[in-house]
């Protein structure tokens, strides 16, 4: 069911772990690239026509306009099972709190008498956010994207999720009754790569956004990648991951069924268990098959997904070579499992985000913790965060300076123009003094 890797006795070069030892999904994102294109263009040039033949040939729905009413977005929120809306405010009311906290203020350095530098943190005035669709369902994903921006004072913001035949080629209630749940008015009935291009480009209904964020599939993160430059993005999500790293203190029970939840979601997502016990990673193994007969979308998702290449028990020699290994595998989200967990977690420098100890797994952060399920994946946690408020501001310098402060810099900023052979860059500070500039002391 779940491939095994041997670490034991492997001696890391210096630098740590050869990352293509470890299991990873394959997601070739430059060939998609090329499918995405001709469908990016043809939104940038028919706009709503576009998006409402993609809409019948990738969702086989026929839609008249692609902006979602707004009764349908109170209808869907005042038929939400009252169960439902009640755990959507307490995630809401959850990630609030912790997103608030990551507020910047702007700070003003005095660098000499009569010289300042002010950092200004700015909202992005628009943005376009995506919600996917498909296998599951994520009015949760709505949080996640909706509660950073609006606590980082984003002024527009649109929300886009795919059509979905069983509900008329509206996207699922749940989506649309979370939305109005977080007052988002504006949400469109677009999936995949065309989503983006609308984000990007703009039609007859929706604006042109500055930013586009939210996980998808391949399609989308290929449009992400088309498109970059023109609109910003959060990240290219691939298929989500699961890494455990875990000692012989660890509830084989526990285990495998964290890596379970994350299969669950798509049959490339990977699920990776990291131990220094053999006598574990028999037990989880055990354990998986008895979990996985119980439990829904076997054959479509669990199965494949534990069964690929992405997936696998990997053996270590000790702690200490677990470390390296996660840290070289940068997964999404890293549980630690292992004694003295708090501890071990402290030292991880490679993760999307780390859950620690038996009682905190994925699942919670995928719903209620008040962390953001907006995650970094396949390796790009060694580089790149999470979504969070601040992948929604931009810093600003506001530099200001009297006459008096720019003279006594002047001279160094005359000799570093001639010296980068930018002459004009020197006289345009020689302009503003009836003298000749002295030497900087």
């Amino acid at each position: 069911m779940i491939s095994r890797i041997d670490l034991r006795g492997a001696a890391f070069p210096e630098g740590g772990i050869d990352r293509d030892l470890l299991p990873r999904a394959e997601l070739d994102v430059e060939a998609a690239l090329e499918k995405v294109r001709p469908i990016c263009d043809d939104v940038r040039h028919r706009g709503t026509a576009a998006l409402i033949d993609y809409a019948h040939r990738f969702d086989g729905v026929t839609l008249e306009r692609v902006r979602v009413p707004a009764e349908a977005l109170e209808s869907a929120l005042a038929e939400l099972d009252p169960a439902v809306r009640a755990a959507l405010e307490e995630s809401i009311r959850r990630a609030r709190l912790v997103h608030r906290d990551q507020r910047r203020s702007d700070h003003t350095t005095q660098v000499v008498p009569g010289g300042t530098v002010t950092e200004r943190w700015v909202p992005v005035e628009r943005v376009g956010l995506y919600v996917p669709g498909g296998r599951s369902v994520y009015p949760s994903s709505v949080v996640m994207n909706v509660v950073p921006a609006q606590e980082a004072g984003v002024a527009s913001m649109a929300v886009a999720s795919p059509p979905q035949a069983e509900f008329g080629g509206l996207p699922h209630p749940t989506i649309l009754a979370a939305c109005a749940l977080l007052g988002v008015d504006e949400v469109y009935a677009a999936g995949g790569a065309q989503a983006v291009a609308m984000f990007a480009y703009g039609t007859e209904d929706c604006r042109p956004v500055s930013m586009v964020t939210g996980p998808g599939n391949i399609w989308v993160a290929a449009a992400k990648r088309l498109l970059k430059g023109r609109i910003g993005i959060d990240a290219e999500a691939g298929p989500t991951e699961i890494a455990i790293l875990a000692d012989a203190t660890a509830d084989p029970v526990h285990v495998a069924a964290d890596l379970i939840s994350q299969a669950e979601h798509d049959p490339l997502a990977a699920s990776v268990l990291v131990t220094d016990s053999e006598e574990l990673a028999a037990a989880v193994e055990k354990e998986l098959e008895v979990q996985v007969g119980a439990t829904k979308h076997v054959a479509d998702r669990i199965g494949p997904a534990l069964a690929g290449r992405q997936s696998g028990i990997v053996l270590v020699d000790g702690l200490e070579q677990g470390l390296a290994v996660v840290d070289a595998y940068a997964a999404e989200h890293l549980e630690i499992q292992t004694e003295d967990a708090a501890a071990v977690a402290a030292r991880v420098r490679n993760a999307g985000a780390i859950f620690v100890g038996a009682y905190a797994p994925v699942s919670l952060g995928d719903y209620a913790a008040g962390s953001n399920h907006v995650l970094p994946t396949g390796g790009c946690a060694c580089h790149s965060s999470g979504l969070s408020v601040q992948s929604f501001l931009r810093g600003i310098h506001v530099v200001d300076y009297t006459r008096d402060a720019l003279a006594e810099i002047a001279g160094h900023v005359v000799t570093l123009a001639e010296a980068e052979d930018l002459p004009a860059h020197g006289a345009a500070v020689k302009a503003r003094f009836d003298w000749k500039v002295p030497p900087s002391k």
